[in-house]
Order: structure tokens, then C-alpha cells, then sequence
């Protein structure tokens, strides 16, 4: 985890050396790499905006595509404060996790402010392997249709940053346990009985 969270750190520092942080959808996932032993990790979803011209993430709607489908993923769930009203962790469906949809409020005159913080989780699932028989890479991605930001502190005006946008992308490869001795001679000694 703590890996994972220090290329976030350096790449949001990247983009601000630069003078400006495109705006993001970033996936983390715990363990990328899922070897013998290990069959669950978990995914994060993140958002990044450009702290140097916006405030804080006002809302998201999102899918979460994978080449398997949905299967594996379980546990869909928003992260605190990205689960305010009229929000939904997703539905499973054929191409991953649709119809995300994130947000938190920035109402200056009843005294609630949205969390800055940046890039900020929104979202996350747990994906458990099944017995994979060869080497696997799962592809992660985004498809998103709303990434609106608020402006500044003091108002609840919001706007669009689809079109600066960078979807987010990753991969999980699931490496198989090697055949062990002792299951060999199982087989084999099944194949000589029944000779």
C-alpha cells in the first residue's frame, strides 16, 4: 500500500513541477501481481484535478471496464467523502462495474466544505482470483462521462473537466501455484489403475 500511495505522491508532484496537473482518474491496486498463495487484492479508484486552478472534486460518474467482465469483483463500496447524496457504487454488468457516480458537497453558506484533498479516493472493490490454469493479465480502465470540480472554496459553482480528462488504466496478472510434485503422482498413479 504504501508503494502504491508514493507513485501517486511522485506522479501528482510530476505534473505540478510541470505547472499543471491534467485532470485524472487514477487505479491503484493493492497487489498487482498475484502469485501462488495470494487470491484477493484490492482496487482504488482516485481522482486528480488541477489544485493550482480548481478547489476540490464535486462529482464523478464513471464505469470501470475489464476484459473479464465483472467477474471476481466484489465489495463495491464509495470512499468517505466521496459518498454523498445521489451517489452509487456501480452495477455489475457485462464489461466491469457501470454507472458509478461520486460526490461530496461545497455549500460555503451552511458552513460545509468539500475535502481538497488531491488526488482523493472515491471508490474501491475487492477482485478474488478463481484457479487460473496459465499466467492471466486482467486490463483495467475507466470509461468516464462527468468530472466536475468546484472552483473555489467560497461557492458551490461547479464545473466540467471532461474534456482535459486522462482516463484511468492498470493491470492485474495472476500467476498460477506450479503443479506440485505430490498432485503429479496422484495423477499418475489415477493412471495407472486404471490400466
Amino acid at each position: 500500500m504504501r508503494a502504491h500511495a508514493t507513485v501517486i505522491a511522485c506522479l501528482a508532484a510530476a505534473s505540478t513541477a510541470l505547472g499543471q496537473t491534467d485532470p485524472r482518474i487514477i487505479i491503484e491496486v493493492d497487489e498487482p501481481v498475484l502469485g501462488p498463495g495470494q487470491r484477493s487484492t484490492t482496487i482504488r479508484l482516485f481522482a486528480q484535478f488541477d489544485d493550482a486552478r480548481d478547489y476540490a472534486i464535486a462529482g464523478i460518474a464513471t464505469s470501470f471496464a475489464t476484459d473479464r467482465g465483472s467477474t471476481g469483483f466484489s465489495d463495491l463500496r464509495l470512499v468517505a467523502p466521496m459518498d454523498g447524496p445521489g451517489t452509487s457504487a456501480g452495477l455489475p454488468s457485462a464489461i466491469g462495474i457501470e454507472n458509478i457516480i461520486a460526490g461530496q458537497l461545497n455549500f460555503p453558506l451552511a458552513m460545509v466544505y468539500a475535502d481538497p484533498g488531491n488526488p482523493i479516493a472515491f471508490w474501491e472493490c475487492v477482485f478474488t482470483t478463481s484457479m487460473e490454469p496459465a499466467p492471466t493479465e486482467i486490463e483495467l480502465s475507466t470509461v468516464t462521462s462527468r468530472f466536475d470540480v468546484y472552483v473555489d472554496r467560497g461557492s458551490a459553482r461547479s464545473e466540467s473537466r471532461l474534456g482535459d480528462l486522462v482516463e484511468g488504466s492498470a493491470t492485474i496478472i495472476i500467476i498460477p501455484a506450479p503443479a506440485t510434485g505430490l498432485a503429479l503422482l496422484g495423477v499418475l498413479a489415477l493412471g495407472r489403475r486404471r490400466r
